[in-house]
């Protein structure tokens, strides 16, 4: 495996259907996300092992992490400790983030995937 990939060339899954969609890049202990999200987009209420941050790179979206609430645009930052519940919902225009994960996300293993396009973030499609 080359240690030097494009998103664009990454299979995108399904993360929470067609409206959540993600493609990432796995190293032995982090995992690297592009994350599309649909107008509007609910990320339901959820918890998981592996510590997030996160930035919005375009469009907006609302987090709940834990009892905190806070509208994001670009350049907006989250950071979720393991095991602590949290919720999203994209704005309007949806949003485009990258997530990083620690450890790796392998529960996505098992999600629907679909051949590689090109993404939906600055200077791509």
């Amino acid at each position: 495996m080359s240690h030097l990939v494009d998103f664009d060339d990454q299979p995108i899954i399904d993360v929470w259907g067609q409206l959540v969609r993600a493609r990432r890049i796995e190293g032995q202990r982090v995992t690297v996300a592009l994350v599309e999200l649909a107008p509007d987009a609910d990320v339901p209420g959820h918890v998981h092992e592996a510590e997030q941050l996160g930035v919005c790179l375009t469009g907006s979206i609302r987090f709940t992490i834990g009892d905190e609430v806070r509208e994001l645009g670009p350049g907006g930052t989250w950071r979720i400790p393991s095991n602590v519940h949290h919720q999203a919902t994209a704005g309007p225009a949806g949003a485009v983030v990258i997530d990083v994960f620690a450890p790796t996300r392998s529960d996505w293993d098992t999600l629907p995937s679909h051949p590689a396009s090109p993404a939906s973030w600055p200077g791509r499609g």
